[in-house]
């Protein structure tokens, strides 16, 4: 009877000692799943440590090129020096050239060095006339800065001192003009800027009212520079 009873208590302490460690390892197992399905969630809000961007904004814009500013620049402020004529011949009085072979299209400004006593035409750029001039004397002395061309007049003979002046492209309204002259050493004008006739014919045919004429005293150009 003894046996027996201590048999069953026996039994039922292997039971619950069976139970117990089934439920341990339930217990561990439910802790594993929980375990493994954090995880994921773990990597995700790794992943989104960094805020999240869907839309890019805009970036600022890069330090613009000098190219960049020039474009955006009139015309009249960014027309730089892109041909200078070859000039092999002695450049004397009375002495032009002429080429605008191949150039393009564009505008046109007239410069005028009174010290060195030439003028240049470019279009576009491009150095396509050259010659050596007449200009005023000291009692009547040429004036220098910017004058657009307000009158062309092919057979232009002068109001005030009655000579004429071919092919006048007028700069001010006092008599100062551009035009066909017998350039000589020594000779000088009014205040006109006096060119070889066939020179000043081919600046005719080219010149627009309101094309900048620039007359200087000793400013050079060379290329690249800016004709402002």
């Amino acid at each position: 009877m003894f046996e027996k009873i201590a048999y069953r208590a026996s039994a039922s302490v292997l039971l619950v000692t069976a139970l117990a460690i089934v439920a341990m390892l339930v217990m561990g197992l439910t802790r594993a799943d929980a375990g493994s399905s954090a995880a994921p969630e773990q990597e995700v809000t790794t992943a989104r440590a960094g805020p999240v961007v869907r839309n890019p904004p805009a970036l600022e814009p890069a330090a613009a090129s000098p190219v960049d500013i020039a474009e955006k620049l009139p015309l009249s402020d960014r027309f730089v020096v892109k041909r200078i004529l070859q000039i092999d011949e002695p450049f004397v009085h009375g002495y032009y050239k002429w080429d605008d072979e191949g150039v393009p299209d564009g505008e046109l400004v007239v410069t005028v060095d009174l010290k060195a006593e030439s003028i240049s035409v470019f279009r576009a750029g491009y150095e396509i006339g050259a010659a050596v001039i007449s200009f005023g004397d000291s009692e009547k002395p040429t004036p220098t800065g910017v004058f657009p061309i307000s009158q062309k007049s092919r057979d232009h003979v002068s109001n005030i001192y009655g000579s004429p002046m071919p092919y006048m492209l007028r700069l001010t309204n006092d008599g100062v003009a551009i035009h066909a002259s017998d350039v000589k050493w020594g000779w000088g004008t009014r205040g006109c800027i006096g060119v070889p006739e066939e020179f000043a014919r081919l600046l005719f045919e080219q010149a627009k009212l309101g094309d900048r004429v620039i007359v200087t005293n000793g400013k050079r150009l060379g290329m690249g520079d800016a004709i402002l």
